[in-house]
C-alpha cells in the first residue's frame, strides 16, 4: 500500500452547551490523538483539526437554563473545552470555532455550490408553529408524553426517560417550550439534500470498496440505512441561531447544525493554513491526501452518509476510514451528563491533575485506562475500581517498576552511567530480548494503522511485563554479591543494565503516542531530545552511548489508594441525586409555565373567596410541610390544614390577613379535617408570598 502524502485527521466537533465527559474523550480524541502521534513520529505530513459546534438548538436551550444568551454560552463553554483537551494531552493543530467569520464565509460558499449547481430541492411542508412567540418549534423547543414510556416531559427529537428516538408528530399531547402553548401546524419551505438519489454510490464505495477494511460497525449501520431506503433530509430550518442561509429572502432561515457542523473541518483547516503560512487546498483536493475522521457511533450517518455526499458533490475527496467507537459506560449504566451519571474532563482535572505535583503522570493513566478498555467494537464500562487496578497493577507495577528499577540498578551497579556491552557474552535472553523489542516495534505499527490502539498499547506493555522477566532472570542485584570471587560479573552486570536501558529508551518511543508526558518525563530522566522519539529509532538497540551520565530516577506513576476511590463513588452518587432533584424543580417550574385548561366566568363565579386573619399557628405533629391555622372570617373561625411549614414560622403568621377560599370541600388531613385553602404566590426561587391587601380589611370581606 502507497504512504499517502499528507493526512488530515479530525475529531467530531464537541458541543459547545457544557462540560464534555470522559466517554466522549474516549470515543472520538483520545484514539485520534493517538493515531497523529504516531503519524507525526514516522515523520509524516498531518493536520489534526477540530473544534467547537457553536450552532443548532443545544446552545440556545442551554442559555435558557443559565438564563442568558446563546453567544455567552458558546463563550463561556469553548475554552474550557479547549483547555480540558489540553490537560489531558490531546494536541490539535488548530481547534476552532464555528461562530467564526470564517466558517460562517465557508458554510455559505459550500451551500451556494451545492444550489447553484442543483444538487439541493426546495420542499414545503407543515412543522409545528408557536403563535406566542411567532417561532417555528425545532425538535428540542417542544415537549409532550412519550407514546412509548407515557413519560410527560419527552423531548420532540428523543425521550430522555426512555431513549427511544421520537419525531414531534409522535408525541401525545405535544406543548411549547417557550410558551406553554399547544403549537399550531403551520406550512414552511425549505432546501433538502436529496440523499436517496446518492444510493448507488453510497454502495459502490461504503458496502464494496471498504467492507473490509472499514470497522463493522460503520459499514453495518451504511447498510442499514442504504438498505432501508434514504430519504431527502433539511439542510436549512427556521432558526435565530446559526448561519444565515445565503438566499435572497431567505429571512429567519439558517443552515441546519447537521450540515454546517461538518463543514467546520474545512474551515479549521482554512485557519490553520493562514495561521502557518500553508495552502489548504491540498488537504481537501488532493487525492493523495488521506482523510480520516474519528467519531463516535452517533455520529456514523453523518460522516459516513451524509457528508461523504455533501462532499463528493463539491468536489472534495473522500474519507479514507471512518474509525467509530462504540458507547462508553459508567458502573453499570449509560453514561450520562444529563442524568447526572458521568464523569467530566474538567472534574477529572481538577480532582486528578489539578491537586498534586506532577499532575500530567494521573493525566496519562486516564488516556492508558480508557485506550486498554476503548469500545472499538462494542459497548465498554468504566469502573472506579478497573481505573485504579489499571494504574496500579499495570502502569506502577509493570511499566513504572521496570523504569525505576533499571535507574536504580544502573547508579548502583554502574556508577550512574549507560554501561559497555560485551558482545563476547551474550547469550539467548539477550538475543531474545533484542527480538522482541523489533518485534514490538513491528506490532505497534501495523496495529496503528489498522486503527486497533486497545491492542497496540497492550503490546507496549507487555514488552515492559517481558523486560521485567528479563531482569529478573539475569539477577544483576545478586551477581554484585559476587563480584569480589568473581570479576567477569561485572561484564554480564554491564550487559544486562545495558539492555535494560536501551529498551527504556524504546518504550518511551513505543509509548508516546499513548502516553505522552509519561515519554517527556523518561526523555528527562535520560537527558536526551525529543527527536529521540522519531518512531525511525524504535526498534534500535544503540539509542544511548555507553558511558553517558543518565539522573536520577523519578516515579512514572503513583498507587492510587482505595480511599480515593471510595471517595470518586460517593461524588458520583451525590451528583446523580442533584441532577435528579435539579431536574425535578425545572419540571416544577416548567409545569407552573403552562397555562391550565380555559374556563368560562360562570366557572370563576363558583368560587367563594375571602379575607381572613389568622389568629392561631402550630405545627402538626409528625408533619414537616403541615401548619394547623385558626382564622377568623368574621361571621366564624375555622380550622384550615396548609403545607407552609417549611416556609414560615408559626409565631410569625398570627395576625396575618390571608386569601381564603371558603367554598371548599373539607378533606382530613394527619387526622386534622382542613375547612378551606389558603391562596399564595411563589416567585422563580420557590419562595412563598402573602396576596396582600393596602391595610387592613375587614376579615371576612369578598374578593370579587
Amino acid at each position: 500500500m502507497t504512504t499517502p502524502k499528507r493526512y488530515l485527521v479530525t475529531s467530531a466537533l464537541p458541543y459547545a452547551n457544557g462540560l464534555k465527559h470522559i466517554g466522549h474523550l474516549a470515543g472520538a480524541y483520545i484514539p485520534a490523538d493517538i493515531y497523529v502521534r504516531y503519524l507525526k513520529a514516522q515523520l509524516r505530513d498531518v493536520v489534526f483539526v477540530c473544534g467547537s459546534d457553536e450552532h443548532g438548538t443545544a446552545i440556545p436551550i442551554q442559555a435558557m437554563k443559565e438564563g442568558t444568551t446563546a453567544q455567552a454560552i458558546i463563550d463561556k463553554y469553548h475554552p474550557i473545552i479547549e483547555q480540558n483537551f489540553k490537560d489531558l494531552g490531546i494536541h490539535f493543530d488548530i481547534y476552532h470555532r464555528t461562530s467564526s467569520p470564517l466558517h460562517h464565509e465557508t458554510a455559505q460558499e459550500f451551500f451556494t455550490v451545492l444550489n447553484d449547481n442543483g444538487d439541493l430541492e426546495i420542499k414545503t411542508s407543515e412543522q409545528y408553529f408557536d403563535e406566542a412567540t411567532q417561532t417555528f418549534l425545532a425538535d428540542r423547543f417542544i415537549k409532550g408524553t412519550c407514546p412509548n414510556c407515557s413519560y410527560d416531559n419527552a423531548f420532540g427529537d428523543q425521550c430522555e426517560k426512555c431513549g427511544k428516538s421520537l419525531s414531534p408528530d409522535e408525541l401525545i399531547n405535544p406543548v411549547s417550550t417557550l410558551s406553554g402553548n399547544v403549537p399550531v401546524k403551520k406550512e414552511t419551505s425549505h432546501w433538502y439534500l436529496p440523499l436517496n438519489k446518492h444510493e448507488d454510490f453510497l454502495r459502490e464505495w461504503v458496502l464494496k470498496e471498504h467492507k473490509n477494511d472499514w470497522r463493522v460497525n460503520v459499514v453495518g449501520q451504511v447498510k442499514s440505512w442504504v438498505d432501508g431506503g434514504l430519504q431527502p433530509r433539511a439542510v436549512t430550518r427556521d432558526l435565530d441561531w446559526g448561519i444565515q442561509v445565503p438566499v435572497k429572502n431567505a429571512v429567519g432561515k439558517v443552515l441546519y447544525v447537521w450540515f454546517d457542523a461538518p463543514i467546520g473541518y474545512i474551515s479549521a483547516t482554512k485557519q490553520w493554513a493562514l495561521n502557518h503560512g500553508k495552502d489548504w487546498k491540498p488537504y481537501w483536493y488532493e487525492n493523495d491526501t488521506q482523510l480520516v475522521h474519528f467519531i463516535g457511533k452517533d455520529n456514523i450517518v453523518f460522516h459516513a452518509i451524509i457528508f461523504p455526499v455533501m462532499l463528493k458533490l463539491h468536489g472534495n475527496i473522500l474519507p479514507a476510514n471512518v474509525p467509530s467507537n462504540e458507547f462508553m459506560n459508567l458502573e453499570g449504566d449509560k453514561m450520562s451528563t444529563s442524568r447526572g451519571w458521568s464523569i467530566e474532563m474538567d472534574d477529572y482535572i481538577n480532582d486528578w491533575i489539578k491537586k498534586e505535583n506532577g499532575g500530567e503522570s494521573m493525566a496519562d493513566v486516564l488516556r492508558y485506562y480508557l485506550t486498554a478498555i476503548a469500545p472499538e467494537t462494542k459497548d465498554s464500562e468504566f469502573t472506579w475500581k478497573g481505573f485504579q487496578d489499571a494504574c496500579n497493577s499495570e502502569l506502577v507495577s509493570v511499566f513504572g517498576n521496570y523504569i525505576n528499577r533499571t535507574f536504580v540498578l544502573m547508579h548502583k551497579l554502574c556508577n550512574g552511567k549507560v554501561p559497555p556491552f560485551h558482545n563476547d557474552l551474550i547469550d539467548d535472553l539477550d538475543k531474545q530480548l533484542i527480538q522482541d523489542i523489533g518485534n514490538t516495534k513491528l506490532k505497534v505499527e501495523t496495529l496503528l494503522e489498522g486503527y486497533k490502539f486497545r491492542e497496540a498499547q497492550f503490546e507496549v506493555i507487555d514488552l515492559a511485563r517481558k523486560a521485567n522477566q528479563y531482569m529478573q532472570k539475569k539477577e544483576p542485584w545478586i551477581l554484585a554479591k559476587h563480584l569480589p570471587e568473581s570479576p567477569s560479573n561485572q561484564h554480564l552486570i554491564d550487559n544486562a543494565l545495558h539492555l535494560c536501558l536501551q529498551l527504556t529508551a524504546n518504550l518511551a518511543i513505543l509509548i508516546n503516542p499513548f502516553l505522552p508526558f509519561t515519554a517527556k518525563k523518561m526523555l528527562h530522566m535520560m537527558k536526551v531530545v525529543e527527536k529521540l522519539l522519531e518512531w525511525q529509532n524504535a526498534g534500535r538497540v544503540d539509542l544511548l552511548k555507553v558511558g553517558y551520565s543518565l539522573r536520577e530516577p523519578q516515579l512514572l506513576f503513583r498507587k492510587i489508594e482505595d480511599e480515593e476511590i471510595a471517595h470518586q463513588l460517593e461524588k458520583l452518587t451525590i451528583k446523580k441525586v442533584q441532577v435528579e432533584e435539579n431536574k425535578s424543580v425545572e419540571v416544577e417550574q416548567e409545569s407552573k409555565n403552562v397555562l391550565k385548561p380555559e374556563i368560562v366566568f360562570d366557572d370563576f363565579g363558583k368560587i367563594d373567596l375571602r379575607i381572613g386573619t389568622i389568629t392561631a399557628a402550630e405545627k402538626v405533629e409528625k408533619a414537616d410541610k403541615l401548619l394547623k391555622l385558626e382564622v377568623d372570617l368574621g361571621f366564624e373561625k375555622r380550622t384550615i390544614v396548609s403545607g407552609i411549614a417549611m416556609h414560615f414560622k408559626p409565631e410569625e403568621l398570627v395576625g396575618q390577613q390571608v386569601t381564603v377560599v371558603c367554598n371548599l370541600a373539607p378533606r382530613k388531613m394527619r387526622g386534622i379535617e382542613s375547612n378551606g385553602m389558603i391562596l399564595l404566590a411563589e416567585d422563580k426561587s420557590g419562595k412563598l408570598h402573602f396576596l396582600h391587601t393596602n391595610g387592613m380589611i375587614d376579615a371576612g370581606s369578598t374578593i370579587s
